[in-house]
């Protein structure tokens, strides 16, 4: 659950490696949410180890999205975190976003400090928060810290450090479906079964409202639930493979959406993707045009090559090729 029901702004968590180049569904769609053309976002890319191009790259994207403004803000210390002159740059934003990188230099720096507690308060008055790969991660009450990837759980398998608490009561990766971190995040959820585990794939965000997910992108996201969970992982020594049993799997692909309170999936009406359904338009016409050419057989050729004329002419005045 977000931080203030039914007051906070949305919550973008985005598995990582979202598309800058193509159809920029994700980024798009956050543009849109912090306001369009009256955006104005910053950009805190402080767990990221490039320099001034990272916040280049974003200012290119999110502009040419049509947001109004981009500014970077960026605190490489404790000392800047609390220092008001960061800290007053999140005054009257319409949206946050984190970059990606290290995630537990992130949550060092800001966690505990002023700007922290300022991302916090823009998020309680209904700014949009965005957060790619650390920056997704960071906005859990748990966060990984780091670890190994795997599909096996395991003991020792990653550590969990505190994140901004945006999202309640769980635990949010990222990289999922292509870093193979199911593993990890099982042993999570079974060290800690009273957390919701959340896995999110690259160029796919969970849009989180109040306490309601809805997945856009290209990937899944995947919830463990481990409220009936059964491990050994009070028992398990060193970095042995750990029994689950008993957690609850959501795969959650586009257009899902999920319940973080009654910890349930929302039934949706299914939707076709526009791409498809043209797709389909395309191939409609061919079976017909096929179909017409199967009727014909058996007529005599003349007749036969005045009804494709008669076809290929009504084809033309309609506009079809």
């Amino acid at each position: 659950m977000t931080d203030t029901p039914g007051a906070s702004g949305a919550l973008y968590v985005i598995g990582g490696a979202e598309d800058k180049l193509k159809r920029r569904t994700v980024l798009r769609h956050f543009v849109a949410a912090c306001g369009g053309k009256q955006a104005r976002i910053a950009v805190i890319p402080t767990a990221s180890s490039l320099g001034p191009e990272i916040i280049e790259v974003y200012t290119a994207l999110f502009e040419r999205l049509g947001a109004a403004s981009t500014t970077g803000v960026r605190p490489e210390s404790r000392e800047d975190a609390n220092d008001e002159r960061f800290v007053s740059r999140l005054d009257d934003v319409t949206g946050i976003f984190m970059t990606g990188g290290n995630q537990l230099k992130l949550s060092a720096v800001i966690n505990g400090t002023a700007f922290g507690d300022a991302i916090r308060e823009a998020h309680r008055r209904g700014v949009t928060i965005g957060g790619t790969s650390a920056g997704a991660s960071v906005q859990s009450s748990h966060m990984v810290a780091f670890g190994a990837g795997g599909a096996t759980p395991k003991q020792r398998m990653t550590q969990l450090a505190s994140g901004l608490g945006l999202v309640r009561d769980c635990v949010i990766d990222q990289h999922f479906a292509q870093r193979n971190r199911y593993g990890r995040l099982l042993m999570l959820i079974a060290q800690s079964p009273d957390l919701l585990g959340i896995g999110v794939d690259e160029d796919t965000a969970a849009i989180i409202t109040d306490h309601e997910v809805e997945v856009i992108g290209r990937g899944a996201v995947t919830i463990i639930d481990g409220r009936e969970v059964i491990s050994n992982a009070h028992a398990a020594t060193r970095t042995r493979p750990l029994l689950v049993s008993g957690a609850q799997l959501h795969v959650l692909p586009a257009g899902s959406k999920f319940d973080l309170k009654s910890r349930a999936l929302i039934p949706t009406p299914w939707k076709p993707d526009p791409a498809e359904v043209e797709e389909l338009e395309v191939a409609a016409d061919g079976l017909r045009r096929l179909a017409r050419d199967i009727a014909a057989e058996g007529v005599s050729p003349t007749n036969f090559r005045r009804r494709r004329a008669r076809s290929t002419s009504a084809d033309r005045e309609d506009g079809s090729p």
